[in-house]
């Protein structure tokens, strides 16, 4: 079946059953090991905000700009 079969029929259920099929199908991709492009025991570095000491500035200045505008 395919995916254009299978969503009208998808789409007359009640809101309910909507929510338990998608528990089952996120239960079913919770348990196939090719989901995830992130290796296992891998580190991965993140950008975050620490430590950039100009990004309130520039948040700062791009927020009066568009005030002005």
């Amino acid at each position: 079946m395919t995916l254009s079969e299978l969503l009208p029929m998808v789409r007359k259920l009640s809101a309910p059953e909507k929510l338990k099929l998608i528990r089952i199908l996120a239960e079913e991709l919770d348990t196939n090991e090719d989901i995830s492009p992130l290796e296992p025991f891998k580190t991965y570095d993140l950008p975050t905000p620490y430590n950039s000491f100009g990004a309130a500035e520039v948040l700062m200045q791009a927020l009066t700009q568009t005030d002005q505008v």
